[in-house]
């Protein structure tokens, strides 16, 4: 009885001393685990903001270039026919976009689903000014009729998604 006593009196007080270090150690452990993590998103950021900011960017220079008014006055002279012309601007669109399909990755869902939709706005306002027109008319009837459309439209889709992008840069970046 005694020896059980004496060793209660050893093994009681070593297990107090083992579990209040498992507690300290498992205590710094967790706290290292937690301020790593810290450093890497905190490095993400460093990373990752610039890379984003570049995005936006380059999506806002997107949206200025596919605008009517910019497209036109760009590719003014370089076809001779509504034709040659509606390619041109469609063939423009079209490599402007996907030169920049990968910064969809570094922008919200939404902000890549408004700048689709006025790309493809632009797209179909090109297709229908000119389906109204003969093949072989002055490619300048195009410019007039896109002009005309806008004009009675009174929204140019390119500029609402430049909005849009506009805002988003602000709340993710700036507030």
């Amino acid at each position: 009885m005694e020896l059980v006593t004496d060793l209660l009196k050893v093994i009681l007080p070593a297990g107090l001393v083992l579990w209040a270090m498992y507690l300290t150690v498992s205590s710094f452990i967790k706290k290292d685990l937690v301020q790593k993590e810290l450093d890497i998103k905190a490095e993400t950021t460093k990373t990752l903001l610039p890379i984003r900011l570049q995005a936006y960017e380059r999506m806002a220079l997107f949206l200025e270039r596919i605008s009517p008014n910019n497209l036109l006055i760009r590719l003014n002279g370089r076809a001779v026919n509504v034709t040659d012309f509606q390619q041109l601007m469609l063939t423009e669109i079209r490599e402007e976009f996907s030169h920049n399909l990968s910064q969809q990755v570094y922008m919200s869902d939404e902000a890549w689903t408004t700048i689709k939709n006025a790309m493809n706005e632009t797209v179909a306002l090109i297709n229908l000014s000119a389906k109204d027109l003969a093949p072989e008319a002055p490619s300048l009837e195009l410019s007039k009729r896109i002009f005309e459309v806008v004009m009675n439209k009174g929204v140019n889709s390119s500029d609402e998604a430049l909005r849009m992008v506009k805002q988003e840069m602000r709340i993710f970046f700036f507030m």
